[in-house]
């Protein structure tokens, strides 16, 4: 995933801390064959419409050579089903505009496109400024 996103990769070791580590309110599932082929990284969120508990979709990934195979879609139908069994009200996620061929897959799931959201995100030294340190 760091590859195709084209930033830097932690080695292993830290990569599995981070997992052990991860806060309590996360979840990843995982597709796997004799590798992980893809996985879902998600956190429930309140509140929602009606003051409701949703999911947010952090990371949809899915290996390159395993797009097209609906393991994608399979992930996100796992999702759904979760957020169904826990009575929660709506998966939320962002997309980069540019990226067409992932806009056509989250269309082709059924999924609204709320254009009137825009994603913010505060980061590095500006989240440090902001918490005064």
């Amino acid at each position: 995933m760091q590859a195709y996103y084209g930033v830097f990769c932690p080695p292993r070791e830290a990569i599995l801390t981070g997992l052990a580590n991860r806060p309590p309110e996360t979840e990843i599932l995982v597709a796997a064959t004799d590798r992980i082929i893809a996985f879902a990284a998600f956190a429930a969120i309140y509140p929602g419409p009606g003051l409701q508990p949703g999911f947010f979709l952090k990371e949809l990934y899915v290996a390159g050579s395993e797009r097209g195979k609906d393991t994608g879609k399979a992930l996100m139908k796992r999702l759904a089903g979760l957020a169904v069994e826990r009575g929660f009200g709506r998966i939320d996620w962002t997309a980069a505009r540019a990226n067409q061929q992932l806009l056509k897959f989250y269309d082709g799931l059924g999924g609204d496109r709320k254009e009137d959201r825009v994603f913010y995100r505060l980061e590095g030294e500006k989240l440090k400024a902001l918490a005064g340190r």
